[in-house]
């Protein structure tokens, strides 16, 4: 990503190695730090979720697949997040609860994570969906393990279902016990249909950006629901209602144009749930056979309206890789670069570009014996090369360190 670069680029060469500045004492010297003015500080809630970053360390020790290192990671951070908890402030606090599940989801201890999702569960008390953080904490707990099934098939008796069942429930949570009673689905599924009525017709005349993101969870939950209980169709319809009603304007914003509501006051909201939609169908094409073109226009409206979301166009490229054919994705990265100053559009085709220079020659390359032959694609570099010109031209890009490190990787 280059982000690791920053900082560390006056190395020298010593014998066969780089040496340079000590990235772990300098990984520890801010968390002192952090840790320092926690306890100095100790009432702000953001400061005390922030001093647990540890998830996202362990995110970047798996995808640079270093067991090692990521053995020492979690035992630190699992370490970090009990002390945490320990404190008698922390202890009724979801937001911690819900880091410290995850992080023991993603060290791959699923059986720590559930009993630790469980217990927060169970003292998070009876406020069903009309808690915030109890709404949020039983998504994520869903969205996980909806990633374990294999198919939809019997889904609606699985852990998932139960989770989202008890949430709209405005009781103490049980924790799972194998089975997921019909007429405690069809009351789960009323009751989420009348919760998104409410919560939308309470956000568009709100302009509270908690009430905005608490919705964004109610719908997750409810299109989650109708996934695993009636199917992808079912949950994609919750999406577009939600959507139209958040892009509508309200009735205040019609009698004045100062004060606009809706989607004026909420786009995170809106852009959260198309999120939710396109990752939705990306998992649901995963498992099962179904057609590419509803993701494929639901990214390109996604993104015609949000060019600087790097997660929708993570996703964007991913489906363009399997298509043998460019020029559509080029036409659409042309537009949207034209029309916006964000720089998110310039990387993302660039790296687009460069996937597919590295499959053709891939494919055009022969072993033969010792000596590798390989057909120069020189229109593709071209390419990359023009893309990287008008790139660093723009007023972003020339300000960028990152772009400018990739052209120059490009041409070494």
């Amino acid at each position: 990503s280059g982000f690791n670069s920053i900082g560390h680029m006056d190395t020298m060469l010593q014998a066969r190695h780089h040496i340079g500045h000590y990235k772990e004492g300098e990984d520890h010297k801010i968390k002192k730090f952090t840790e320092f003015y926690f306890f100095l500080f100790f009432s702000p809630t953001p400061l005390r979720i922030c001093s647990v970053d540890s998830p996202l360390q362990v995110v970047q020790c798996l995808q640079a697949k270093k067991k090692k290192k990521l053995k020492v990671q979690g035992r630190k951070s699992k370490k970090l997040a009990k002390s945490l908890l320990k404190a008698p402030d922390n202890r009724n606090h979801l937001s911690l609860w819900k880091l410290y599940a995850y992080l023991e989801w993603l060290l791959g201890n699923i059986d720590e994570a559930r009993k630790v999702f469980d217990t927060a569960l169970c003292a998070a008390g009876t406020g069903g969906l009309k808690s915030a953080q109890l709404c949020s904490l039983s998504l994520l707990y869903a969205q996980l393990e909806v990633e374990l099934l294999e198919s939809t098939e019997g889904a609606v008796m699985s852990r998932a279902v139960h989770i989202l069942t008890k949430s709209a429930e405005s009781g103490p949570y049980m924790p799972y016990s194998g089975q997921v009673l019909s007429v405690n689905v069809l009351k789960a599924r009323k009751t989420y249909e009348h919760a998104l009525q409410d919560y939308l017709s309470k956000t568009l005349v709100s302009d509270q950006v908690s009430d905005a993101n608490h919705l964004v969870n109610v719908v997750g939950c409810y299109a989650l629901f109708q996934y695993l209980t009636v199917g992808i169709d079912a949950a994609v319809l919750i999406y577009a209602r939600t959507k139209e009603k958040l892009e509508a304007p309200g009735p205040q914003e019609c009698e004045n144009a100062s004060n606009n509501f809706g989607i004026q006051n909420f786009p995170t909201a809106l852009e959260a749930v198309t999120l939710l939609h396109t990752n939705l169908l990306r998992f649901h094409m995963k498992i099962s056979v179904y057609p590419l073109n509803p993701l494929r226009e639901a990214l390109t409206e996604a993104l015609k309206r949000y060019p600087s979301n790097q997660c929708l166009w993570r996703s964007y490229i991913h489906i363009q890789r399997k298509s043998h054919s460019a020029s559509k994705a080029r036409r659409f990265f042309d537009g949207i670069t034209r029309s916006t100053n964000a720089l998110e559009p310039w990387l993302f085709a660039i790296q687009a570009e460069q996937m597919r220079k590295k499959l053709i020659e891939n494919v055009c390359r022969a072993d033969v014996g010792e000596i590798h032959s390989t057909i120069p694609e020189t229109g593709l570099t071209n390419r990359i090369v023009a893309l990287f010109e008008h790139a660093v031209q723009s007023e972003n890009g020339t300000h960028c360190p990152l772009l400018w490190r990739m052209y120059l990787n490009f041409l070494v």
